[in-house]
């Protein structure tokens, strides 16, 4: 008795549980692999742009090195806040007023930029959420519809021997050994990459800062 004979004499009830587990765990496992390749190369990138930032002594020039990171939340950051500046340095320029209240709209588009990049972090998060929080409840109706089906079997034929009650117990724990095959890792990955993603924010969030302060030395209230 293996587990593939056991699989063969499945029912369909049981064979479309564990269809559906293998389509959350499949996809489950291309998520992490996309997830952990983006995320490296968000880190990457990002500390490259600060050494590009480091190392310019013009906003300008910053700008046209962070067009070369287009995987770095930072850099993007830095494009959108580059963007309200150069907007602010005309407007100064013309008009002779101070910026306070261009530097409030500054803040506002580093907000937005900030807000745009978690959202693209966080894509495809919640399948692996979804994966760690369902998979062992499908698998769990597997089973229970296994056992339900085992137990059917003993009433028809009225023979309770191990020979006969075992194999289909196995079969209906299969549901459930498959279900925590999928959920397991897509938890452990979720967890992670929550991490990852929280790191990001919090350098997003150290970054806006100083641009906020270089604006403000540069065109803020006298």
């Amino acid at each position: 008795m293996s587990i593939f004979s056991l699989l063969a004499k499945a029912t369909p009830v049981v064979w479309a549980v564990l269809l559906i587990l293998v389509f959350f765990s499949v996809f489950s496992w291309t998520i992490i692999f996309f997830k952990r390749r983006s995320l490296r190369l968000a880190v990457v990138q990002n500390k490259a742009f600060l050494e590009a930032f480091k190392t310019r002594r013009a906003l300008a020039e910053v700008g046209e090195a962070a067009k070369r990171f287009k995987s770095s939340p930072l850099a993007a950051l830095f494009l959108a806040g580059f963007k309200e500046i150069a907007y602010l340095a005309k407007s100064q320029k013309d008009s002779g007023t101070n910026g306070g209240a261009s530097l409030d709209n500054l803040s506002r588009a580093l907000a937005k930029a900030s807000n745009a990049e978690v959202a693209k972090m966080e894509k495809l998060m919640s399948f692996l959420a979804t994966t760690g929080s369902v998979s062992p409840f499908i698998g769990l109706f597997g089973t229970v519809w296994g056992i339900m089906d085992t137990f059917i079997t003993i009433g028809v034929t009225r023979s309770t021997s191990l020979t006969s009650v075992a194999p289909g117990i196995a079969e209906a724990l299969i549901a459930t050994a498959v279900g925590l095959f999928a959920a397991i890792p897509a938890v452990m990955a979720y967890n992670f990459f929550l991490h990852r993603i929280k790191d990001q924010v919090s350098d997003m969030e150290d970054f806006s800062l100083e641009l906020l302060s270089i604006a403000e030395r540069l065109y803020g209230t006298p």
